[in-house]
């Protein structure tokens, strides 16, 4: 067994003009397409043909036999917050505070999301812009990492008097639309790729959904972020919220579970994509004695997770696009695409959830002719999984044994 270790490093690659052809058993993609014998044409940090059986192997081209396997796009988590490290053996000890040291430590979520085949993520709020620094180390090479789109502060609703508390718009914390362009503006000036808003109450342990800002103050914000030509990402994890930041015109929604069937008619004709994160309320109650939560809590976070998920299933069957988000905080990185299971169980078919990873999260993301396929002209993201992901999703979620970012193969876990 072989596993890429390295987080710093000058990323080796090979020559430009290096071709290397992938030989796989099979490749499929949300399609449903299977195309047997694939053979996957890289050069440099992108696709350049892909075919089936020999005849498809340019002439000199670097071979590497992948045929035990499948291969399916590196896949997409819409929803981390890839900063947030805590020690799984001490986790009532704070992480670390300097931006430095938090993207050291980071460094471990990044590997741990790579072998589960994630190779790229939307990282929705952190502390200090340590998100956009470690983006950029990952950009230049000199971190293993997926490729990051990052939100800078999420903006928060003050809900104090201004005479007694001083707002911080730079950080996120708002009281006003006044404000709420200030905040944009700072993320932007910042590096942001995306504007993240808190629209409810709901985080860890708590899953109240309170609306904390207005429909109006949404809206107010979904406008500025478009007029940086930055897209918005809006949390709520309540129906008010939820209806108000699709109205509003976000890009996506985070958490809004218990939205009623007339919501979701409505938002099935936007281009608003719903994010559930349904997996990280799990993780939250398995790990509740870790995390210091009571069985009260718990028994919260059960419940909820439960709406969540007939929530997604009601949002699937009204035509609702939906993205795999994990909302990964500490130790669940490596859990990143246990969010697929449960789309399965929301009445997805394997394809239709895998989709959720590739293409509809490349939509989003407004990349749609660069990731989410395997394709000519896309990035080389790929992933060897072991079985066939068009029969079982937990392949996706159990079974990846080799993945490629970029051209650059950062895990390989193939037994010899």
């Amino acid at each position: 067994m072989r596993i890429v270790l390295f987080a710093f490093v000058i990323a080796a690659r090979l020559p430009a003009q290096q071709i290397t052809a992938l030989r796989f058993g099979h490749m499929v993609d949300a399609s449903g397409r299977s195309t047997p014998d694939a053979v996957i044409v890289v050069q440099g940090d992108t696709i350049v043909s892909v075919g089936s059986g020999s005849r498809a192997v340019p002439a000199g081209a670097r071979v590497v036999d992948l045929r035990r396997y499948t291969a399916i796009p590196g896949l997409i988590d819409v929803h981390t917050h890839m900063t947030y490290w805590r020690d799984k053996a001490n986790p009532s000890v704070p992480g670390p505070r300097s931006k430095d040291s938090v993207v050291m430590a980071a460094a471990a979520n990044a590997l741990k999301t790579l072998e589960t085949g994630v190779t790229t993520v939307r990282d929705l709020g952190a502390s200090n812009y340590t998100d956009i620094a470690m983006r950029d180390s990952i950009n230049k090479g000199v971190m293993i990492g997926p490729r990051m789109f990052v939100a800078g502060f999420g903006l928060s609703k003050l809900m104090v008097p201004r005479e007694t508390t001083p707002s911080v718009p730079a950080r996120g914390r708002v009281r006003d639309t006044a404000e709420i362009r200030v905040a944009i503006k700072a993320q932007v000036d910042a590096g942001a790729d995306w504007i993240k808003m808190y629209g409810s109450s709901g985080s860890f342990q708590n899953v109240t959904g309170v609306q904390t800002f207005t429909d109006d103050e949404m809206r107010v914000a979904a406008e500025v972020a478009h007029s940086y030509h930055k897209p918005i990402a809006i949390h709520s994890y309540g129906e008010s919220g939820g209806r108000a930041a699709m109205r509003a015109g976000a890009e996506s929604v985070e958490h809004p579970a218990g939205v009623d069937d007339a919501t979701l008619a409505e938002w099935a004709r936007t281009r608003t994509m719903y994010v559930p994160t349904i997996d990280h309320n799990r993780f939250y109650a398995e790990n509740a004695a870790l995390l210091g939560y009571n069985a009260k809590q718990v028994a919260e976070l059960d419940s909820f997770r439960l709406l969540n998920l007939a929530t997604a299933r009601r949002a699937n069957a009204a035509g609702i696009k939906l993205a795999m988000g994990s909302d990964a905080v500490y130790w669940m990185f490596g859990e990143n695409t246990r969010e697929l299971g449960w789309f399965v169980k929301a009445g997805m078919s394997p394809a239709q959830s895998l989709a959720t990873a590739t293409t509809n999260a490349a939509e989003l993301l407004g990349l749609p002719t660069k990731l989410g396929k395997i394709a000519p002209g896309f990035y080389a993201d790929i992933v060897a999984v072991e079985g066939d992901p068009l029969r079982d999703i937990n392949v996706v979620i159990d079974k990846v044994r080799w993945v490629m970012k970029g051209g650059l193969v950062v895990v390989d876990k193939r037994t010899p």
